[in-house]
């Protein structure tokens, strides 16, 4: 009698896939480390070399000339900001497959919070769009453009809810340290703190969540190194 021996089959990796509901945490992690970094560069081109360098605070005039004489510049800032709104989704959805082992219920609130942050922001950025169509009337324009900051410090608020489930997840973990969970907790208190400040004096200018680019650029390191340690599975 002849024996045939089969080899046993051999483990294959999860195959990928779009849907988030079925990422891994490890997955969850790089996407989401991923878009962050990628919103750092969009956001540093989009808001503060485009939108914020041809916007001269109080002079109406000076900004509508600048944008005037640099309409593409102005029009590439807010694509690069619109990307950033689609990239938030992306890491809502990244941070939930993530942290979904620790508390699914949780991790879906933080996500949905940061999913109406993004819509928030792009309802922000509708008010530039306005601002561009109204640069025959300056003052109109000036004023749509502190619009859009008064509605942009305001959405950080919300942000800033997000950050502290996402604090409470990952220090409650066990696979992350608990300083980053600390450190983004810290962040997510400084932006509701502006919120507070704006809402109590408006003319405050919002500083907190300045310091929270200390815990969320600790975090993308951790998500992009750390995260790669993570179940594939």
């Amino acid at each position: 009698m002849t024996t045939h021996l089969h080899p046993a089959p051999s483990a294959t990796a999860p195959a990928a896939t779009l849907n988030p509901f079925r990422w891994s945490q490890r997955t969850g992690a790089l996407v989401t480390g991923t878009a962050l970094t990628a919103m750092v560069f969009l956001s540093i081109f989009g808001y503060f070399i485009a939108i914020n360098g041809l916007v001269t605070a109080g002079d109406a005039e000076k900004t509508t000339d600048a944008i005037s004489a640099s309409p593409a510049l102005w029009l590439a800032g807010i694509g690069a900001l619109c990307v950033v709104v689609v990239l938030d989704v992306i890491a809502a959805a990244g941070t939930y497959a993530l942290f979904k082992p620790v508390s699914r219920v949780v991790s879906a609130l933080a996500g949905l919070i940061r999913i109406a942050f993004a819509g928030w922001f792009m309802v922000a950025l509708s008010r530039l769009v306005v601002a561009f169509n109204n640069l025959d009337t300056p003052e109109v324009a000036l004023a749509d453009i502190d619009s859009f900051s008064s509605i942009w410090n305001t959405a950080l608020g919300l942000f800033g809810v997000h950050l502290l489930l996402i604090a409470y997840l990952s220090i409650r973990s066990g696979f992350m340290p608990k300083v980053f969970g600390i450190l983004i907790g810290l962040a997510g208190i400084g932006y509701i703190a502006d919120l507070i400040g704006l809402v109590v004096a408006p003319a405050f200018t919002p500083t907190f969540g300045l310091f929270g680019f200390v815990g969320e650029t600790a975090m993308i390191f951790w998500l992009l190194i750390g995260g790669r340690r993570l179940p594939r599975s």
